[in-house]
C-alpha cells in the first residue's frame, strides 16, 4: 500500500509539473484560423528585444525597440527610421518625442506599455527580423507569410512547449 501512495504522489507531481505555466516565452499565435499555431522563443534574463522589418514603400529599415515589464508586458521604448512619407510620423504626440540625427528619425516613447500586439507576416521578400539576447529570428522564415499573429509575452507550461514550435535563430 505504501508503494502506491509513493506512486500516485509521483503521478500527482509529474502531471501539476507538466501542465503548469512556469516557462516565460515570446508568444506568437496565429490569429485568423481555426486551429492556430503556437510559436515561441525562450525568455532569458534579457528584457530588450527589437524588431527589424523593411519598409515596403520607403525600402528602408524601421527598428522598433521594445523592453519586457516586470509583469510580463510589452514597452514600446523607440521606433527608428530614415523617411517621414507614407505610414511613418512627422512629428510627435502626447508623450512622445521625435529627433532626428545622422539622417535618421527616433520617435521615443515616455510610457507606452502594451498587453499584446499583432504582427502581419506579409508574403513580400523584404526583411523582418526579431533581435533577442544576441540572437536574430528571421520571422519571414519561422512564421507563414500572409498570416498574422498575436505576439505576447506570457507563461506556457511543458505541454504547451510541446504543442508548439520553438523559432530558431540564424546561425
Amino acid at each position: 500500500m505504501r508503494w502506491a501512495h509513493l506512486f500516485l504522489i509521483v503521478v500527482v507531481l509529474g502531471v501539476i509539473f507538466f501542465f503548469s505555466p512556469i516557462y516565460s516565452v515570446f508568444s506568437f499565435e496565429e490569429t485568423r484560423t481555426n486551429n492556430p499555431e503556437m510559436y515561441y522563443i525562450n525568455v532569458s534574463k534579457e528584457h530588450k528585444f527589437n524588431i527589424r522589418f523593411t519598409h515596403s514603400i520607403h525600402l528602408t529599415d524601421v527598428i522598433e525597440s521594445y523592453e519586457l515589464t516586470k509583469s510580463n508586458q510589452i514597452k514600446l521604448l523607440s521606433m527608428e527610421y530614415e523617411d517621414v512619407a507614407v505610414g511613418m510620423p512627422a512629428h510627435a504626440e502626447e508623450g512622445q518625442t521625435l529627433s532626428y540625427e545622422n539622417g535618421k528619425y527616433k520617435l521615443a516613447y515616455d510610457n507606452r506599455i502594451l498587453d499584446n500586439f499583432t504582427i502581419y507576416i506579409g508574403d513580400i521578400d523584404m526583411d523582418l527580423k526579431f533581435f533577442y539576447d544576441g540572437h536574430t529570428y528571421n520571422m519571414k522564415k519561422s512564421l507563414h507569410r500572409g498570416s498574422s499573429y498575436l505576439f505576447e509575452v506570457k507563461r506556457i507550461s511543458l505541454f504547451d512547449k510541446l504543442r508548439g514550435a520553438v523559432m530558431v535563430y540564424e546561425k
